[in-house]
């Protein structure tokens, strides 16, 4: 396909994609009440008739402004419709690359359509437990005397990044899985990697998380470190899988492969019949004889 072809195919898959999360965001915008009570869960409240609840540690939450709540809903509802259409902007994404992979390789799409979305709700309600966490760790950095009151747009700016991060971070290891289907990376190499993706795996947990708690990150890091192992492994089944088809795919591009050199045995010298009569050339014309000098 010409460069042209691939924009126009790349601008038709966004569309489509866009199109679904619309269709997903007007279905969020009629149930945006409950949604929001889900999100606002999260929030130890005040309670007027009992001060002591949440052990003093609680916060207020006030709508600011006259267009507030509009606009905590037209978030609410987008967000909710880009986490419903993750099986489908999932598969666009696919369909886009695989196009570029081998007949062979095109099979796994099904596989991975079918670890993604589960993969990324799983993040999704990775982020749903620690946000209690993440809430009460930082009202608790307001002085003791003060009440905190928390506008839902902040606390909804958090709240998304937690759960797109989450999301995206927990289909890493299935990105690690198609790179080395397509052959890019080996699973030897990844393993030998783990260090430091244990490292950058902590780091990135670490500023993903907005709150300063070590429980937060670990929740976030720890599956993911499982995840990564298990990408590994696969990777190298997949290796092994591919060796006993190939023997000379481990080899460097400077290593020659191997070559039978064993001597095969060979059947005995077979008769041949020979003829006691000469057998007749045909005569050569004198005109012909002519022409040819000593050398010919």
């Amino acid at each position: 396909m010409a460069l042209a072809d691939h924009l126009r195919e790349l601008r038709n898959r966004v569309v489509k994609s866009v199109l679904v999360i619309v269709v997903f965001t007007i279905v969020a915008l009629i149930f945006h009440k409950h949604i929001e009570s889900v999100l606002l869960k999260p929030i130890p409240q005040c309670d007027p008739d009992d001060p002591t609840k949440y052990g003093g540690r609680c916060a207020q939450v006030s709508t600011v402004g006259l267009t507030a709540g509009f606009n905590w809903m037209l978030k609410v509802a987008l967000t909710a419709g880009v986490v419903a259409a993750v099986p489908v902007w999932l598969y666009q994404l696919w369909a886009f690359v695989a196009p570029g992979l081998h007949k062979h390789e095109r099979k796994y799409t099904m596989i991975f359509m079918a670890c993604g979305a589960p993969l990324f709700l799983a993040g999704v309600g990775c982020a749903f437990l620690v946000m209690p966490t993440t809430v009460e760790v930082l009202i608790s950095f307001a002085p003791t005397e003060t009440t905190p009151i928390l506008p839902p747009d902040d606390y909804f700016d958090i709240a998304t990044r937690m759960v797109l991060v989450f999301g995206l971070a927990f289909e890493f290891p299935l990105l690690l899985v198609m790179l080395n289907v397509v052959g890019m990376v080996t699973g030897k190499r990844l393993l030998g990697w783990w260090r430091g993706m244990v490292m950058a795996i902590t780091v990135f947990a670490a500023f993903a998380t907005p709150s300063a708690e070590p429980v937060s990150m670990l929740v976030m890091a720890a599956p993911i470190w499982a995840l990564y192992f298990v990408a590994v492994g696969i990777a190298l089944f997949n290796d092994k899988r591919r060796a006993r088809r190939n023997p000379d795919l481990a080899l460097d591009d400077e290593e020659a492969s191997h070559l039978d050199l064993s001597v095969q045995s060979v059947s005995g010298p077979e008769a041949v019949e020979a003829s006691a009569a000469p057998v007749a050339s045909a005569p050569v014309p004198a005109a012909r004889h002519e022409q040819m000098d000593d050398i010919t």
